[in-house]
């Protein structure tokens, strides 16, 4: 963005005095051109600047001649064109003031508002600087060859007396200019270098080296111009002055030689043992120093300790590594020059990390805190100077690890580094404890990189954040942007009451929402990082079914749904599903679960949930598919305590779970209302032989699974042929005699053909098997002679032949959930049905007694 864009739209009266001696008007119809020349740069009065400012009042009246062309205030344009050509023509410098004055107060504007200027702006005017300074340079090497070729006159007398004492001033100004630009293009290759390491932790980054290169080259190419005027101008320099200006020129070109050896592509900065990585160099100087090389040089890497990386960095890069601290395979490539593209690389595409040498540790550290490098390194002879030089450039920090749990911790510490770590250090020191305004940038950063999404952390999620950190609930956000955070709390401290530090649960948040949750940010469905008890404040005089999205407090990776549900008493109660991991939501989606769930009506504030999450609902297939079998889907549902307790019985204390005994599994038709009166007699009142459901302290979860065919044919004749269990009042009457147990093969005497309108099968269905409930203990002699689950056929049945059938009939495995410690309701597969006219209920599944 440029600089008119954020000025443009700013009151004009905040710029009426800059507008004294040039027209606001010109500057509006100037735009971003004003922008792109370097008014800010021509500081002199010298005859190179003279002829900078002269062109650019030349430029700057074409455009606004030809932009004047399309305006429909075209003489007014004109008149105010030829008014500044005649009061700036003789002195252009005063326009550079003028223009300089204008752009100044148009900053100073932007930075009262918005307390920084865009990045693009920087980035333009450092290349409008160095631009500017490799033209004086130019200037000065072209006054020096002129002085020189003036030399003596044709009677051998000096044509000007003041020409020896003038060229060495030149020379030394020129080889001062020189040295001014290459720092000007080490700081831009530093820059460089900090905005890679930044891009590991998800900053934008411009990766193409060819502007560098390309200031590289021409600096260079200045440098030569240079040097050989200095060896043409030996006499007047002297014995004392040459051998020092050479000196000079060598360091500058020994500085931008082995500055232009950069590591391109990095190799992972969390690299694991036996694992194969790729890395590539580049060498900006190659295709203009290299080519005459008779044969490609060779790139070694190795891998170093922060010990040796410290040691090379100390000495300039000028010693050569002794020892490699780990055994990397594969680990020379030449250094090749493509012609088409212009540049000169190594690419390492199969190195293998085989083993490291671990190091004596500092402290505490642990081995994920252990920073190493690669080292890469070559020798190479420049021409034309043909000077062999030494090569070396070292990699991003690395940690090194060797197995997979150790991923998490290596992370922090690379988050860590590449965050904090200032541009120009010794390897690899790093602050202990930095702000936490800056933290609040690192984690958003690498949030928004990690999803890949647009819509970063607000400053409420900061909020919890800081809490979260701190361990501090009493604190205000002001109080938390002085404060400074220590990387003990960010990843060496466990938090309060958990088994996770700080980033280990953000890093599985990180996780989650980049796998499952994506489009749900983005969207702004979630609220994410808010804490319990600030929900219930949310939600607690919500209307009933008001729901929201926040990431679990206690898990790793989980993110829960809480909703409000009002008794019929008048009083809320807030509700916290149990957290769903990635795996849960590979299974069924976030958005079908709440589409599932008929508690949830409206996102908080008020938005209706089939508003909200329509469009990530997926479509629900029916039918059968292409190879005709009856597609399922699997269906969330929720029970509350408030669901589990009769109206007479809400706000009592629950019931003392009453034992469970287990049941054979019996066909049951689904009880349904219109069902209930042609199968069942009256169900008896609750006595304290009937089941009644374990409390387990919060709402209770379950999917079922559910088959949905096109035509559900039943296998009997009529619904009066369905096997149903009995009811209690059945169960107490001795008359009563159930079903026998169900057997494989086996639903109901006769033939198959008989049972099933579509004729015999070719092979067995599978049918549902229901269950019965369980069955007071009987202690009536009379009716002990026939115990009740007995079939009428099994009735007068011998001990050896029930004992038989005993060990025939297979025990039904526990089904019952256990109860869940963590406070949230239990979230697991937990019924199958078929259609939807028949399904496992819950309430009754067999258990072991």
């Amino acid at each position: 963005m440029s600089l008119w864009n954020l000025v443009s739209h700013m009151p004009p009266e905040e710029f009426s005095s800059l507008s004294t001696e040039f027209p606001r008007s010109l500057r509006c119809l100037l735009a971003e051109w004003l922008e792109n020349q370097p008014w800010e740069f021509i500081n002199g009065s010298d005859a190179f600047c003279s002829s900078v400012a002269n062109g650019m009042l030349s430029a700057m009246l074409e455009k606004l001649r030809s932009a004047a062309g399309s305006e429909g205030q075209q003489c007014q344009i004109l008149q105010q064109v030829n008014s500044i050509e005649n009061t700036f023509r003789r002195d252009p410098l005063r326009l550079v003031a003028v223009i300089r004055a204008i752009l100044e107060g148009e900053k100073a504007a932007v930075l009262k508002r918005d307390h920084h200027l865009p990045l693009s702006f920087h980035r333009r005017q450092e290349e409008l600087k160095f631009s500017l300074g490799l033209q004086r340079l130019q200037h000065r090497v072209r006054e020096i060859k002129a002085l020189q070729e003036e030399g003596p006159g044709r009677d051998g007398a000096v044509q000007s007396p003041v020409a020896p004492r003038e060229l060495p001033t030149l020379i030394l100004e020129a080889v001062k200019e020189l040295e001014a630009a290459k720092q000007q293009v080490l700081k831009r290759i530093q820059i460089w270098k900090r905005q890679q390491q930044l891009a590991g932790n998800g900053a934008i980054f411009e990766e193409n080296l060819a502007p560098l290169q390309k200031r590289c080259e021409s600096l260079v190419e200045v440098y030569f111009q240079l040097q050989q005027q200095v060896m043409a101008a030996s006499t007047e320099l002297g014995a004392e002055l040459l051998p020092r200006l050479l000196e000079r020129l060598n360091e500058v070109l020994s500085s931008l030689v082995k500055s232009s050896f950069l590591v391109e592509k990095q190799p992972p900065q969390v690299l694991k043992t036996q694992t194969k990585f790729q890395a590539s160099i580049r060498f900006l100087l190659g295709p203009q120093l290299l080519k005459a090389a008779p044969k490609p040089y060779m790139v070694r890497a190795d891998m170093v300790t922060e010990k040796q990386a410290r040691e090379l960095e100390l000495s300039n890069y000028s010693n050569t590594l002794s020892e490699s601290t780990g055994e990397i395979l594969h680990n020379t490539v030449a250094l090749e020059t493509n012609p088409t593209s212009g540049t000169c690389c190594a690419n390492f595409k199969n190195v293998l990390l085989k083993k490291i040498k671990r190091c004596e540790r500092k402290g505490s550290e642990s081995v994920t805190e252990e920073k190493c490098a690669v080292l890469f390194s070559t020798n190479v002879t420049l021409t034309p100077s043909n000077i062999s030089i030494h090569l070396q450039v070292l990699s991003l920090p690395i940690v090194v690890i060797v197995h997979g749990n150790q991923d998490n911790n290596a992370k922090a510490t690379v988050l860590w580094d590449n965050a904090f770590s200032d541009i120009e250090r010794v390897p690899f020191v790093v602050a202990e404890r930095v702000p936490w305004e800056k933290m609040c940038d690192t984690l958003n950063l690498k949030f928004m990189a990690e999803v890949q999404t647009t819509k970063g952390l607000l400053k409420e999620h900061y909020f919890f954040l800081a809490q979260k950190i701190f361990n501090d609930h009493s604190a205000s956000p002001e109080d938390f942007q002085n404060r400074h955070v220590s990387w003990a709390q960010f990843n060496k401290e466990i938090l309060p009451g958990r088994g996770f530090t700080f980033w280990q649960w953000f890093d599985g948040v990180l996780d989650l929402t980049k796998r499952c949750l994506k489009s749900y940010w983005s969207d702004r469905l979630i609220m994410g990082f808010i804490s319990k008890q600030y929900v219930c404040k949310l939600l607690s005089m919500q209307p009933d079914g008001t729901f929201l999205l926040r990431f679990s407090d206690s898990e790793i990776g989980g993110v829960t749904i809480a909703y409000v549900m009002w008794g019929k008493d008048g009083s809320s109660q807030v509700e916290n599903i149990q957290p769903f991991s990635a795996k849960d939501l590979s299974i069924r989606s976030l958005g079908d679960r709440i589409r599932d769930l008929v508690q949830l009506r409206n996102l908080y504030p008020n938005t209706p949930k089939d508003q909200a999450f329509g469009s990530h609902y997926n479509k629900e297939q029916t039918g059968k598919d292409g190879r005709g079998y009856v597609s399922a889907a699997i269906k969330m549902t929720v029970e509350s305590e408030r669901d589990q307790q009769p109206p007479s019985t809400m706000g009592a204390p629950p019931e003392a779970p009453q034992t469970s005994m287990f049941n054979l599994p019996m066909l049951q038709h689904e009880l349904r209302p219109e069902s209930l009166q042609p199968l069942l007699p009256p169900v008896c009142p609750t006595t304290p032989f009937c089941p009644q459901p374990m409390p387990t302290g919060y709402p209770a979860v379950e999917s079922n699974m559910m088959m949905v065919p096109e035509r559900l044919t039943s296998p009997f004749h009529s619904p009066s042929q369905m096997l149903s269990p009995p009811s209690l009042s059945h169960c107490q009457d001795p008359a009563f005699r159930p079903p026998g147990p169900f057997m494989p093969n086996q639903y109901m005497s006769g033939e198959v053909s008989q049972l099933l309108p579509a004729g015999p099968s070719a092979e067995p269905q599978d049918e549902e098997m229901p269950e019965l409930p369980p069955f007071p203990a009987v202690e009536d002699a009379s009716l002990q002679s026939s115990p009740r689950w007995m079939s009428p056929s099994m009735e007068q049945s011998s001990a050896s032949d029930l004992d038989q059938l005993l060990q025939e009939v297979p025990l039904m495995p526990t089904f019952a959930p256990l109860p869940q410690p963590s406070g949230y309701p239990n979230s697991s597969l937990a019924s199958w049905g078929v259609g939807q006219e028949a399904r496992w209920d819950d309430s009754i599944r067999p258990r072991h007694a």
